[in-house]
């Protein structure tokens, strides 16, 4: 029996030694990170608060994700429109100007170009300005 330690032992413990220093130093890091559990039902902003918390913590979105989220604004921003004008028309509410009055059936519904929907709404709303793109 020697008092000596072969050379597999001395790679098993150098292992050993980096191992724990590598689960030391990720539980730090755990430590330090913030979990948050959002519960709430459908359509209650939950992944509204995940997009701001995006913007506002790190850097924010890609031009490749403005892109991928262009036609979801866009639609968004119509089925609201659609739906001013429903409950105009439910709560008898009428225009300011008489000949900016618009129907339901005359709301595009197909999204040309994403954004020539959303110009011809404001025109015929009689707003001055063409939406800008993401």
């Amino acid at each position: 029996m020697g008092c000596t330690v072969s050379q597999e032992d001395k790679a098993a413990a150098e292992r050993s030694k980096m191992i724990d220093r590598n689960l030391r130093e990720d539980g730090e890091k755990a430590a330090k990170e913030v979990k948050l559990l959002l519960l709430g039902a459908g359509e209650s902003g939950k992944s509204t608060i995940v997009k701001q918390m995006k913007i506002i913590h790190e850097d924010g979105y890609s031009e490749e994700e403005c892109k991928q989220y262009r036609a979801v604004v866009y639609s968004n921003t119509i089925q609201s429109i659609m739906a001013i004008i429903k409950a105009m028309s439910n709560l008898k509410i009428e225009y300011e100007d008489s000949a900016r009055a618009v129907s339901t059936h005359s709301v595009p519904l197909a999204n040309k170009a994403h954004t020539h929907p959303l110009y011809s709404f404001t025109h015929t709303l009689g707003l001055s300005q063409r939406p800008t793109s993401l």
